[in-house]
C-alpha cells in the first residue's frame, strides 16, 4: 500500500505556469463546471468550501458530460473503482481522485479507467485542488511525482514480461508522437513542450488528440502508460 507520503510533492505530469499576484493557478477565460463526491459530508463540504472561492470552478450536483468530477477516497476498493469508471466511460465527465493511499497494483487500473489527476489527501490544498482540476478539464495529467514514478516502474515491470512474446501488438507510434509522450511523461506542459520541440502549441494538440483518438486512449496519462508499456519511451 502506498501511503501519502509526509512531504510536499511537486506535481509531476503539469508544470504550474506562473501567475501574478490575485491571479489563480491556470486561469481559464470559462468556467469549469465541478462536481464533488466523497464518503462523508465532512469531506465533501471541505472540497466545495476549497473551490467555491475559485472563480474559474463552477460548482454542480451532479456529473456528466464535460464536467470534473473530483472524487474523495482514503483508499481505493472494488466499489471506487466502479464509480470511476462509471463517471468517466458512462457519464462522460473527467476524473480527479484525492485519496489518502493506494497500492502500487491498482495505478494502472486508476489511470486506465480514464483517470488522469491525482492528489493526496494531505496535500489537497485549494490550489492544489484546482491546478489538478483545471489540468483534467483540459485532458492534461497532473501525478504526484512518487505515484509516477511507481507508474513508470510497474508499466516497465509489465513491459520487460511481455519482451520477446509473439503476437505482441504495437503502438505503431510515429517520432514525433513519441517525442511529445516522452517530455509529457517529464512533467512538461503544452506550452513547455512546444518550446523544447520547436512547435507550436496547436501542433502539440493536434499530436496528443490524433494519438489519443487512433489508440482509443482517454487522456495524456493513459498515453504515456502505454507507451511505457509497448518501450517506446
Amino acid at each position: 500500500m502506498l501511503n501519502s507520503p509526509r512531504n510536499t510533492t511537486t506535481s509531476a505530469t503539469s508544470a504550474a505556469s506562473a501567475h501574478g499576484p490575485g491571479k489563480a493557478v491556470g486561469v481559464t477565460d470559462r468556467r469549469v463546471p465541478v462536481a464533488v463526491s466523497a464518503p462523508d459530508p465532512i469531506s465533501r463540504e471541505g472540497a466545495v468550501s476549497q473551490l467555491r472561492r475559485h472563480p474559474e470552478i463552477d460548482l454542480r450536483e451532479e456529473s456528466g458530460p464535460g464536467t470534473v468530477a473530483l472524487l474523495i477516497e482514503d483508499a481505493l476498493d472494488d466499489a471506487a473503482l466502479t464509480r470511476l469508471r462509471r463517471i468517466v466511460r458512462s457519464e462522460g465527465a473527467r476524473a480527479v481522485l484525492v485519496i489518502g493511499a493506494i497500492r502500487e497494483s491498482e495505478l494502472l487500473d486508476v489511470v486506465e479507467c480514464g483517470v488522469g489527476a491525482i492528489v493526496w489527501r494531505h496535500e489537497a490544498t485549494a490550489h492544489r485542488l484546482v491546478q489538478a482540476v483545471l489540468a483534467a478539464s483540459r485532458g492534461d495529467g497532473d501525478l504526484p511525482a512518487d505515484l509516477l514514478g511507481r507508474l513508470i516502474s510497474q508499466v516497465g515491470t509489465l513491459h520487460r514480461g511481455a519482451a520477446g512474446r509473439p503476437g505482441a501488438p504495437s503502438l505503431g507510434l510515429a517520432p514525433r508522437e513519441v517525442d511529445v509522450l516522452r517530455l509529457v511523461a517529464e512533467g512538461l506542459d503544452t506550452g513547455e513542450i512546444a518550446g523544447k520541440l520547436s512547435y507550436s502549441e496547436r501542433t502539440v494538440k493536434n499530436v496528443m488528440h490524433g494519438l489519443t483518438t487512433r489508440l482509443h486512449l482517454r487522456n495524456r496519462a493513459h498515453a504515456v502508460a502505454y507507451a511505457l508499456r509497448e518501450g517506446y519511451i
